[in-house]
């Protein structure tokens, strides 16, 4: 007798979703770094020269051979000479053209190093290594790197050296905010789809090592420790001790009117049954009666998919001794 061979089971469909990192960069500026960014507002490029007598630019404010600290601010010419770079066929959004151009990295009449930005030629043919530029200014400048909208091919002979410069403008910049966004296509790869697919069943799914017996949640694929792959599923929770936690008391920006309110707690929580702690919010208590400790569950999202927050469960606490390892 003949027996058929069992259909295998296919794989999970593979996981795909658009994902934005995005958060504004706020420092403050030392006085070296206000003087260049409040130069190029006033249409000035500002360099430093260090211990050995060369000139860079972008300055720094410490020496990057002896750390020594570094005042001597001297002015460079607008003009210069590509050392390298390479064509950029597809500009993407935010960058200094919309049309094709060549990132070069540029060495300023009277300094010793490059400045790297945007140069702006017909083509690929039309740069290359040695090519004179200059400056073209922003027409609105702020004081940031943006005030050099970019480089244009330019016929000039090199300019004279650099001259000494006090940094001194009216009204300085003296801070700056550069938002920061990376957007991309997340694929979550085989460990991670079971993963999602159990919450979306309300289920915490993790996968032990082989080899050190721990439970990773969210699942990895393989043990970093160990570097053997995780293949057996061990279901977790629902329930969990809150190991470490956190007050936070600065609410998201650009958040919609449905935002959770601060103060909140964001807290490490340990399901039952795991190897580490994984990020959860607290709710359901007042902020500052969160402690090490609390036993808490989870509290799924409107449509399922994946814990909202953790509440508590009423339970005693659990002792020190049985989440230590999991700080």
């Amino acid at each position: 007798m003949t027996t058929a061979a069992p259909t295998p089971t296919p794989p999970p469909e593979a996981l795909r979703a658009p994902l934005v990192v995005e958060f504004p960069f706020t420092r403050s500026l030392g006085p070296v770094q206000s003087a260049f960014l409040t130069g190029l507002r006033e249409r000035t490029v500002l360099g430093v020269r260090t211990e050995a007598g060369e000139v860079l630019v972008p300055p720094v404010e410490y020496d990057p051979a002896t750390a020594a600290e570094l005042r001597d601010l001297v002015e460079v010419a607008a003009a210069g000479t590509v050392t390298t770079w390479a064509w950029n066929p597809e500009p993407r959004p935010g960058q200094p053209l919309t049309t094709p151009f060549a990132w070069a990295l540029v060495r300023l009449d009277g300094a010793d190093t490059a400045l790297l930005h945007a140069l702006d030629a017909p083509g690929p043919e039309a740069v290359r290594t040695g090519l004179r530029v200059r400056i073209r200014w922003a027409a609105e400048r702020s004081g940031a790197i943006t005030d050099i909208a970019c480089f244009e091919p330019y016929s000039s002979a090199q300019a004279a050296e650099p001259e000494p410069h006090t940094g001194e403008f009216d009204a300085p910049v003296t801070g700056i905010i550069a938002p920061a966004r990376l957007d991309y296509t997340y694929s979550p790869g085989r460990a991670q789809t079971r993963y999602l697919h159990a919450l979306a069943e309300r289920r915490t799914v993790g996968e032990r090592c082989p080899s050190c017996a721990k439970v990773y949640v969210p699942p990895r694929g393989a043990c970093p420790t160990c570097g053997i792959a995780t293949t057996d599923q061990v279901e977790v929770g629902p329930r969990g001790t809150v190991t470490t936690y956190c007050i936070v008391n600065i609410k998201a920006r650009n958040a919609g009117n449905d935002a959770i309110e601060v103060p909140y707690v964001y807290a490490h929580i340990a399901l039952d049954g795991a190897g580490l702690a994984l990020h959860g919010r607290i709710g359901g208590i007042p902020y500052d009666q969160v402690r090490m400790g609390l036993r808490v569950e989870p509290v799924w999202s409107e449509d399922g998919r994946y814990p909202d927050h953790y509440r508590p469960t009423g339970e005693p606490d659990a002792d020190y001794d049985t989440y230590k390892e999991l700080l």
